[in-house]
């Protein structure tokens, strides 16, 4: 994941405003909307980066 990524969680778009590296290899993200969500690092979600043309 990486700031700007846009994820999908319960069929709500979620764009990544922060995300803070946790102690064994979680992550917490912090979206634009002000809700986290912490993924260890067993958690698995599907994502796909759009490549940006300039």
């Amino acid at each position: 994941m990486q700031c700007g990524d846009v994820i999908q969680i319960g069929g709500q778009p979620c764009r990544v405003a922060d995300l803070v590296q946790l102690p064994a290899g979680a992550k917490r993200l912090f979206f634009e909307s002000g809700e986290a969500l912490t993924m260890h690092a067993r958690s698995r979600l599907i994502a796909l980066r759009m490549m940006r043309k300039w």
